[in-house]
């Protein structure tokens, strides 16, 4: 199936892209959630025009991403979890949205929540490294210390 990538797919390519997937890939998981179009003569004609407005995006959001990750660099990210058995283990887990909510609290850069990439899940108190990808060649690890209101 020929589909044109809407929105920066991990491991696939980013938007405007024209990419070859499987059908069932592209029919259950692409469409779906709107990361991309079926790829028509009419809107294969639309890729290049795609293409120009992404890369005038990305550099522009290149620089502005370092900037952002120099932001975050000097950031110290307190996320206070509901609540915590006697041993640290909290009753749930922390998400990438209370990442984003804790970075905003702490004065910080408004982030995009699918930005943030929690390794597998935080569901102990203390401190733990999360990965925050602003831009395809900026990446930056962020410490957020997990405390029991």
């Amino acid at each position: 199936m020929k589909l044109i990538l809407t929105a920066d797919v991990p491991n696939l390519g980013g938007p405007g892209d024209l990419v070859e997937v499987k059908d069932g890939y592209g029919r259950n998981f692409l469409l779906p959630r709107s990361l991309a179009i079926v790829a028509t003569r009419g809107a294969e004609k639309q890729v290049a025009s795609i293409k120009r407005a992404q890369q005038a995006r990305q550099i522009r959001d290149l620089g502005h991403a370092k900037e952002v990750a120099g932001q975050l660099g000097g950031l110290t990210v307190t996320v206070k979890a509901k609540a915590a058995g006697d041993s640290g283990r909290l009753f749930g887990s922390v998400t990438a949205a209370d990442v984003v909510d804790a970075v905003r609290a702490a004065g910080g850069p408004a982030l995009d929540r699918r930005a943030v990439e929690v390794p597998g899940q935080i569901k102990t108190v203390g401190k733990h490294a999360v990965m925050v990808r602003l831009h395809p060649e900026v990446t930056t690890e962020l410490d957020v210390a997990v405390v029991a209101s």
